[in-house]
């Protein structure tokens, strides 16, 4: 069952969309196996083979066959009735549900001193202030959790299915600084985590990393404990993040350049040994600590094949690689792109964040003309409002309902930049991604290569 239920790509699952409670049928494949028992979109599965369906895992541990009984709710009569399922082997079964977790998230039993929730602006949409801790979207989504709040049973059914990998919030490993740090339950964690181990069951680790709590001595006493433990495959270390709504922290490692390059030379020994040993990093730093401490990103060898990727683990690297394959395989693409470009008279800004605004930057450089980097700082959490400033959109800032933050939509963002004379696209923030929508297909007989340009002197 390893990784046969994950999508990597992206890991977003707060709708903002209402849930209900139960296997509720989103859509049926027609001529599939449920299609030609009767099943349709809007009924509920209660049952499969007499076992009741808390997610999606459970639907396809228990529907794993080539026949399958249902216990069906059809809401158009207020019906309950059984159906046989049949299919050939390797036939999938054609149904889709509205969700993953049938039985609805599960929620954080703690309280970390860096939990972000506390550090939200009021009036935030509803789904951001979920405190959600759910193993299974840790297996289902690569979210990071706890473990503080599992059953007995649900470490059984974690080794029983072999749901791994596992990813872990670890941030310290000694009792008198990760009880303060996270809570009550803080130990529970720590126990489970070690069942997991023991079960072999593969492991992601993070750090949040906090100045003057879990970093120093705590920190090389975690990173030892991690080390006596294979299992635990790669362990990402992240900076604490902040908002200006926070009460507790005002300053992290981008403001320390020295204790940015402390950290550094601290994972460094134990990188050393894991290459040796083991023929990979296993121990990564986030990319910020690379930009705070003012040192060059690592090579692509560092980063194992990016485990951590949607954890800020080698996201800059992969991104300045892709840009040098672009420059070689596809430069007659950016060179007619550019002068393209340039006898329209006009620009086109590449949105991205602050932290990222050097290597944008490179992009650039690389590609020449009037394309040029755009930071746009976060007013929101504590820099410019995004509807004055932005032009070219990241597709990650918005989440699978089209919705940012802040709970504006795509479609408001759009419409406002429209209004004020830009041409907006939203495009994946890679080399590859911005070229192909810059030369995008407009389906018109002719290529338009500047969906997301500002007119000359729009600001």
């Amino acid at each position: 069952m390893k990784g046969s239920l994950r999508d990597t790509s992206r890991a977003d699952y707060a709708s903002t969309r209402e849930q209900s409670l139960g296997a509720w049928v989103a859509h049926v494949e027609e001529g599939s196996p449920a299609w030609e028992a009767g099943l349709e979109e809007g009924m509920r599965i209660d049952a499969v083979n007499g076992h009741a369906l808390p997610d999606i895992i459970a639907w396809r541990w228990e529907a794993d066959g080539e026949l399958a009984e249902l216990d069906v709710y059809d809401p158009t009569d207020d019906g309950e009735y059984t159906c046989i399922l049949e299919r050939e082997p390797g036939r999938d079964w054609g149904i889709e549900f509205t969700d993953v977790l049938f039985d609805g998230i599960r929620t954080c039993v703690n309280a970390c001193q860096f939990c972000f929730m506390a550090m939200l602006p009021p009036g935030v949409r509803r789904s951001l202030l979920l405190r959600d801790d759910d193993y299974r979207l840790s297996f289902l989504q690569g979210n990071f959790v706890t473990l503080t709040n599992l059953t007995d049973e649900d470490v059984e059914r974690i080794t029983t299915c072999r749901m791994e990998p596992m990813n872990v919030s670890i941030h310290a490993v000694s009792e008198e600084v990760r009880v303060p740090l996270i809570g009550r339950h803080a130990m529970r964690g720590i126990e489970v985590l070690e069942r997991l181990c023991e079960a072999n069951i593969e492991i992601h680790g993070q750090i949040v990393l906090c100045a003057g709590i879990n970093d120093g001595e705590e920190l090389e006493r975690t990173l030892a404990w991690v080390e006596a433990r294979p299992q635990i495959t790669s362990l990402a270390i992240v900076p604490l993040g902040y908002t200006k709504y926070s009460r507790r922290f005002s300053s992290s490692y981008s403001e320390d350049v020295d204790a940015s390059r402390e950290v550094v030379r601290t994972l460094e020994p134990y990188q050393r040994r894991a290459r040796r040993e083991l023929g990979v990093t296993r121990f990564q730093l986030s990319d910020e600590f690379y930009l705070d401490a003012k040192l060059p990103i690592p090579a692509a060898e560092t980063y194992d094949g990016y485990p951590q990727f949607y954890d800020g683990i080698g996201m800059l690297r992969y991104f300045l690689d892709e840009n040098e394959q672009v420059m070689q395989a596809r430069a007659d693409d950016v060179r007619n792109l550019v002068a393209a470009i340039e006898a329209a008279g006009e620009r086109v800004l590449l949105v991205c964040g602050e932290a990222a605004l050097g290597v944008y930057g490179e992009l650039c450089h690389a590609w020449a003309g009037r394309i040029e980097p755009f930071a746009v700082r976060n007013d929101y959490y504590g820099g410019t409002d995004l509807v004055r400033t932005l032009v070219v959109l990241p597709e990650v800032m918005f989440n699978f309902d089209h919705m940012t933050l802040d709970g504006v939509s795509l479609a408001e963002v759009v419409a406002e930049l429209e209004r004020r004379g830009a041409r907006v696209f939203v495009s994946t923030p890679s080399p590859e991604h911005i070229l192909d929508t810059l030369l995008q297909d407009k389906g018109d007989g002719g290529v338009c290569p500047w969906e997301a340009l500002v007119p000359s002197g729009t600001s």
